[in-house]
């Protein structure tokens, strides 16, 4: 005799609930935790990552498109979490990388993670989210959450559309925004679906036999189809969009990838022409990657315009920089050049008129869906873009939530306060917090190269911007080390100092299947980063406070300081870096 089992049903309440632990989710819901707001992040997979994760293993590119242009690589959350990578893997296992991620999220305070728990149900009155639904299927069981405030973090956009938000899906025509690369007339075609795969040298030659599923494809065939580095699988492995869809038809493309994928390897081992004998397939993915499905429309859709004149908004928020990347209808099926790339003569920024639902009044978007236009999505999908974007999602939440306002309501220049406080990087602003001391200082160095004098730290820009160095340079290190020293001529009681030391911007420290990549970046923690410091608090030349940091390796530290230390000089002196002859510090804020 059985017994019907009870179904257990838990019911939850959050400032802000986040749907969907990609980059952009996993950004959001530290960042709305880190701002005090109680958070849940919701995951129907058993990590965090999405495309980064070990389920599809795509390495995070953004607006420094693999380095080519030079001081752009998107810091924030983004940046600690590669960094923290950096220190931590430098194997690069991508599995290492999903419990960094895991770590992340799981140990921050006022954050709650549910992984394989999967969204299914939403309740709207009256233009606001009430609760959703979802369901741990390792637990069999049912969550009902509250939350003020709601991210979309799903990549297709799923809590949007159950909610009944305006979508966009498909390529708007020329007559819709009058883009110079959209196509004469709108349709409903999307980027396609890829998995990857990795193959290894066994040492020893290994036969591969063609399954009888798998496809049969001749070098003409793979015509624009670069292929010679055969480690790392392709991109451009890539189906769906056009006579399948990538959200309905999911699980048959999935299988027509993996056709492709045997099949494409099969050509590689056996046509004789790419020098094979050795490798095996070590793993292939079976969670295809996606580029594109729905887009939720908001105040403003962003444009290709926008991208390509480098709009600074008066609503900034984050910013873009990748090339516009339009991939062909049709994918593997199509003989024609898989993409067409476009680069973009600077960065751009992106609205926060973007990142709230038009018609839901307490939704935010994360990542690849927000309201832009196809062309304009083909630059802003790339997950370092999409992970400031969830930054500064997860920020407006966290204040929409601690006000008691929608998130279209949340003022402008708070947010981009705070964001820029974090480290996130506004191209065309700079650093006007009435609250950092540090902008009052007069600043003095113990020596300075030419461009690198010690006013850098105060002058508001933390990294290098064309010619402009922003940053503290010394002469090299000397075994007393170099001081920088903020002077103030009457007395503070500091609660934080905050520093932001140079990663060097200008290179790629991502995770990557690609051995191409990876042979091109530096290994290890970047040499400019400093390493071994001393932060020491004066008055009237007695030390009051000492703090020494050994080992470090990341750009951006906040030291909080014990309650009513009165000082009137603050000192930072560097002892080492990770390499580099010379001390670096791009910027110093006191608060």
């Amino acid at each position: 005799m059985s017994r019907k089992k009870i179904k257990t049903v838990i019911k939850k309440k959050y400032d802000v609930v986040v749907v969907g632990g990609g980059m952009s989710g996993v950004c959001a819901s530290l960042a709305s935790a880190r701002h005090g707001a109680r958070t849940a992040l919701i995951q129907n997979r058993p990590v965090l990552g999405g495309n980064a994760s070990s389920e599809i293993r795509m390495h995070i590119c953004g607006a420094d498109h693999h380095g080519s242009r030079p001081d752009a690589r998107e810091t924030g959350i983004i940046e600690e979490i590669l960094l923290e990578n950096r220190k931590r893997n430098p194997q690069h296992s991508f599995s290492v990388f999903d419990t960094i991620l895991w770590e992340k999220v799981h140990f921050q305070k006022d954050l709650d993670l549910y992984l394989n728990t999967h969204f299914t149900d939403v309740v709207v009155e009256e233009n606001i989210i009430k609760r959703i639904v979802a369901t741990q299927i390792t637990t069999e069981t049912i969550y009902e959450l509250e939350g003020t405030i709601l991210v979309d973090a799903t990549g297709d956009g799923t809590l949007s559309f159950f909610s009944g938000a305006e979508t966009m899906t498909g390529r708007e025509g020329k007559e819709i925004f009058g883009e110079r690369h959209a196509p004469d007339k709108s349709d409903s075609y999307t980027m396609g679906n890829t998995l990857l795969f990795r193959a290894a040298d066994m040492g020893t030659p290994i036969p591969f036999e063609r399954p009888s599923w798998a496809r049969i494809y001749s070098e003409e065939d793979l015509s624009y189809r670069s292929h010679q580095e055969i480690t790392s699988g392709y991109w451009w492995i890539e189906l769906g969009g056009m006579d399948n869809d990538v959200i309905t038809d999911s699980e048959e493309i999935r299988d027509e990838l993996l056709k492709a994928v045997y099949g494409i390897w099969d050509h590689i081992k056996n046509s004789g022409h790419h020098q094979a004998e050795n490798y095996a397939l070590e793993w292939v993915g079976f969670l295809p990657g996606k580029r594109e499905s729905r887009r939720i429309v908001g105040d403003y859709i962003l444009r290709e315009q926008d991208i390509v004149s480098g709009s600074i908004f008066e609503d900034a928020v984050a910013y873009g920089g990748w090339p516009m990347d339009i991939h062909v209808p049709g994918g593997l099926r199509s003989q024609e050049k898989p993409y067409d790339s476009i680069k973009l003569p600077g960065l751009y920024t992106i609205p926060y008129r973007s990142l709230y639902a038009r018609d839901i009044s307490n939704l935010l978007m994360a990542g690849r869906i927000i309201s832009a236009s196809h062309i304009a999505l083909s630059s802003s999908r790339v997950m370092a873009t999409c992970s400031v974007i969830g930054q500064a999602v997860g920020t407006a939440a966290a204040i929409a939530a601690q006000m008691s306002i929608f998130p279209r309501d949340v003022p402008v220049d708070e947010l981009q306060k705070r964001l820029m406080k974090d480290d996130c990087y506004l191209p065309g602003y700079r650093n006007e917090d009435e609250d950092d001391l540090a902008r009052i200082a007069a600043i003095t160095c113990s020596s300075a190269v030419p461009g690198g004098e010690g006013q850098n730290v105060i002058n508001g820009f933390p990294r290098r911007i064309k010619k402009n160095k922003n940053c503290w340079i010394s002469e090299p290190i000397r075994e007393q080390g170099e001081w920088i020293s903020l002077d103030f001529n009457h007395t503070i009681t500091p609660n934080e100092i905050d520093l932001r030391f140079d990663s060097n911007l200008s290179g790629e420290i991502m995770i990557s299947l690609s051995q191409s990549i990876l042979e091109k970046q530096i290994p290890g923690i970047p040499p400019e980063l400093v390493r071994d410091y001393t932060i020491e608090c004066f008055n009237k030349e007695k030390i009051v406070y000492k703090e020494d940091t050994k080992a470090n390796y990341l750009r951006h530290r906040i030291h909080s300081l014990p309650d009513k230390i009165a000082c009137d000089r603050v000192k930072i002196r560097v002892h080492s870096t990770n390499g580099d002859k010379r001390a670096r510090i791009f910027e110093v804020r006191i608060y």
